[in-house]
């Protein structure tokens, strides 16, 4: 207060990654020959507005909450000074004039404009007051107030001092009457106004804040892969966020391209792939890895070309820059995959790796050279350990726990319709909507941790994974007493539950915990084996009768394409208990084609 006394003007400044995320798209559309001002950028652009209007903001500045994007959807909004009138309603206080703002803005309710002479300050909100600015405009033009009087007006309704509020509305009524206004009339509009000026919201700020959050749902309207890049790279280490990006490009149908050592930046980049630009994975958002060490790594594949192999990688790589650890999660995140798809091998081999590397090292350190000239001596090959693959289960458990979710695929991905049979719906779904009551989920086991509550029963929290996000649940004690050995990290199950709402945080709780595997196969799926042959019907036969028996209730049928161009079609008899597990063993098996579920 005494700085403002002083003659000096108080400047707040805050710090918005935003800007950044901006600033990166800017950047990442001129790679592609597009030049974009943002201080140009039509503010009627029509692709926006619709977008805004389906709610699609995971990402758009201010906007991309739940009860954020429920607002747009009905709002509709179809102009610049919608979006500065949500961003200054949408908060405790004002948020109950939202539903009278959207009723009149579509006809649906009439405006109150309080006095006729109020009307051209108070049209542009349909007659509710939002603003700060509005305050001090009424009280100028119904009372005869300066400016600085209105500011002052206005403070004094903020701080709720009584008796200051009195000898105001005096002067407030005494001008209003002075205008000709009915002194009952002019008492209430006080009243409104001061009801309003307790919450109010100063306009330049919103509109400032609304032309970020235009700016950045412009972006996505227009530049979606850029905008999408530039966003995940601002939030390289928070992989909840990461994860609500991949869900989203999921949504918009954009290419996520997995980590890879010759192709991916130590940040996000958009890359051209066979259907369509996508977003490379950023070996930074890689755990553990480190964004320095990421960002030598891909300087040395720029200044001097591809990794042609792991022995090309060992030679040319600093120890001393990229460690052990470094190592095991960008073989487990599949970063390597492009030169040696067998992470396994790469994995065990990691000790051997570093030693090559290390070697390599000393070498260029002390310019050895070989015994007949100028040319540097060979390094010895490298020999990894032979060993057979991660099974697809491991493989999805080492990348979830170097990336931080499931990237290339999802456990879940290998039930297909049976998850429709038994009625589990994404988490993300029912978080989205927002009803509470009953729920069925399928999800696969992150981690468990159980507590005891003052009664002294035991309870857990099991956080899950589903091909749309991560949830938890809470299991009491007479659930948890009967599924416990279930709650294991990389099972996956079946939970019947419910779901309640505290604001826009979903908070699930399970009634009935069952291996998913075990309702699947009650579930009945059935699958279609193409064989180009008769030959691999009895292994097909021994696998299918070796699964629980052969008992279940799904059916299995073979189609074998013969030589002549028919087709024999064969119903295996009885049901058969048909899961994951099974199908795999089926599609391994020698010259079975394509297996589909039906």
């Amino acid at each position: 207060k005494f700085v403002e006394k002083a003659g000096l003007v108080k400047f707040d400044f805050l710090g918005l990654k935003t800007l950044t995320v901006l600033d990166k798209a800017v950047k990442l559309v001129a790679d592609h020959g597009v030049e974009v001002d943002l201080a140009t950028i039509p503010l009627d652009d029509k692709k926006t507005f619709k977008m805004l209007a389906r709610g699609e903001t995971i990402g758009v500045f201010q906007l991309e909450s739940v009860g954020m994007r429920d607002v747009l959807t009905r709002l509709k909004a179809d102009t610049f000074e919608d979006i500065i009138a949500v961003v200054a309603l949408y908060r405790p206080g004002p948020m109950e004039n939202i539903p009278s703002y959207i009723a009149r803005k579509h006809g649906q309710e009439d405006p109150d404009y309080l006095y006729p002479t109020l009307e051209g300050i108070l049209k542009e909100t349909f007659g509710i007051m939002i603003y700060q600015e509005q305050v001090m405009q009424i009280a100028q033009e119904l009372s005869g107030f300066t400016l600085g009087n209105a500011d002052l007006l206005r403070r004094a309704m903020g701080k709720k001092d009584q008796a200051e509020m009195d000898r105001q509305r005096h002067t407030f009524v005494d001008g209003a009457k002075a205008k000709g206004v009915p002194e009952g009339q002019a008492s209430m509009i006080f009243d409104q106004v001061n009801k309003f000026a307790g919450y109010g919201f100063n306009k330049s700020h919103a509109a400032a804040y609304a032309l970020v959050a235009y700016q950045t749902a412009w972006f996505k309207a227009n530049y979606p892969v850029e905008f999408m890049a530039a966003s995940m790279t601002l939030d390289l280490g928070n992989t909840d966020k990461l994860n609500l990006f991949r869900q989203e490009l999921g949504r918009l149908k954009i290419p996520l391209l997995g980590p890879d050592i010759n192709a991916s930046g130590a940040e996000f980049r958009v890359e051209e792939a066979t259907d369509g630009a996508g977003v490379r994975y950023a070996l930074a958002a890689i755990k553990n890895v480190g964004e320095a060490a990421m960002a030598a790594l891909v300087a040395e594949r720029e200044e001097n070309g591809a990794f042609a192999d792991v022995g090309n990688f060992t030679d040319r790589v600093d120890s001393r820059v990229v460690n052990k650890r470094q190592l095991e999660n960008l073989v487990r995140a599949g970063a390597f995959d492009q030169i040696n798809s067998n992470r396994r091998q790469l994995f065990n081999g990691i000790e051997t790796i570093l030693r090559h590397a290390s070697a390599a090292a000393n070498d260029r350190d002390s310019n050895q050279i070989g015994l007949f000239g100028g040319e540097e001596a060979p390094m010895p090959q490298i020999t990894l350990p032979e060993t057979a693959d991660y099974s697809p289960t491991e493989r999805m458990r080492e990348e979830f726990d170097a990336v931080g979710f499931y990237l290339s695929g999802h456990p879940l991905d290998a039930y297909g319709k049976s998850l429709e049979k038994i009625k589990a719906r994404p988490s993300a779904e029912i978080i989205r909507e927002g009803h509470p009551g009953p729920v069925n989920l399928a999800g696969t086991v992150i981690s468990k941790r159980e507590r005891t509550s003052g009664k002294g029963n035991r309870y857990a929290f099991v956080q899950l994974s589903d091909a749309s996000g991560i949830y938890e649940i809470i299991v009491f004690s007479d659930v948890l007493a009967n599924c416990r050995d279930l709650l294991e990290p990389g099972s996956s199950l079946f939970i019947k539950g419910n779901v309640k709402f505290e604001g826009e945080q979903p908070s699930f709780s399970a009634n009935g915990i069952e291996a998913l595997d075990a309702v699947a196969s009650r579930a009945a799926p059935g699958l279609l084996v193409s064989l180009s042959s008769e030959q691999p019907i009895e292994a097909l036969s021994k696998v299918l009768k070796d699964a629980n028996g052969g008992r279940g209730r799904g059916e299995v049928l073979v189609v074998v394409n013969l030589e002549d161009g028919r087709e024999v079609e064969i119903d295996l008899q009885g049901g058969f208990a048909i899961t994951p597990e099974i199908r795999h063993q089926v599609q391994s098996i020698p010259g079975i084609g394509d297996v589909r579920e039906i």
